[in-house]
């Protein structure tokens, strides 16, 4: 029997000894790239299975919220094209409105990336309210687009070139306001703005682009897509007749 220095305490966590070792944020360093950082001293130290590692804390919640960000994005935008599908009972046309919301996705990175923003969870806020803001723009045009060619019988080609050229002036109205509402947030100043900004850059990135390409991509997106609708509409058809004219052909052959 010997004398030694023990601990006072022995803290636990799930019924199991554990251990907190605290960090703090170095200058100009954000939450990510400290848990990035952790993680991969953990892979270069190569605990032993018997160690399990976690955050707490700040740290946590930052993970769970991003574990969330994809399916939450996939979500919504499942969302809107179920609802759009139910609003133009088709397949296709939704497909078409959301085509533009990469181009927001792509603006809204770029913008961030450009003023060396982190993609934080109030980021993916503004994207996802990009999705809701961008899709108008489509809406607006699709929706001239098939009233013109319910009401007047154009073809595709000419009914959404017209309505590109007469919803250009509410498209851009609309985006504007949108762009200017959200300039504050992404110029702000003083305390708390630097986690404000992160939304309104977003916003403005995703603004920016979007509409440079939107008024471009989804004229053609509907024209092609129109092509595929008709011909699947056509070999349905065709699949209708074929199957009405087999009992004559049955009737004729017993008589």
């Amino acid at each position: 029997m010997r004398r030694t220095v023990g601990p006072l305490e022995i803290n636990r966590q799930s019924q199991q000894p554990a251990v907190t070792i605290s960090f703090n944020l170095a200058p100009n360093m954000s939450l990510g790239q400290a848990i990035e950082a952790i993680h991969e001293v953990e892979r270069r130290v190569d605990l032993p299975p018997s160690v399990i590692t976690g955050f707490a804390g700040n740290a946590q919640l930052f993970e769970q919220a991003l574990a969330g960000q994809g399916a939450l994005l996939m979500a919504a935008v499942m969302t809107i094209y179920i609802l759009l599908g139910v609003l133009y009972e088709s397949y296709i046309h939704p497909i078409t409105i959301l085509s533009g919301l990469p181009s927001a996705g792509i603006g809204a990175l770029l913008a961030l990336s450009w003023l060396h923003m982190d993609l934080s969870v109030i980021a993916i806020i503004g994207v996802l309210l990009l999705i809701g803001i961008v899709k108008k723009n489509a809406i607006m045009m699709v929706d001239f687009a098939l009233d013109r060619r319910r009401e007047g019988g154009m073809d595709a080609l000419p009914a959404i070139r017209e309505a590109a050229l007469v919803r250009f002036r509410p498209i851009m109205m609309t985006t504007l306001a949108a762009l200017f509402g959200a300039l504050p947030i992404a110029l702000g100043a003083g305390a708390g703005s630097e986690l404000r900004r992160p939304l309104g850059v977003a916003i403005v990135g995703g603004l920016c682009v979007s509409q440079l390409l939107t008024l471009y991509i989804t004229p053609v997106v509907y024209y092609y897509l129109d092509k595929i609708d008709s011909a699947l509409a056509g070999r349905r058809r065709s699949a209708r007749k074929s199957a009405a004219a087999k009992p004559e052909k049955l009737a004729a052959a017993a008589e």
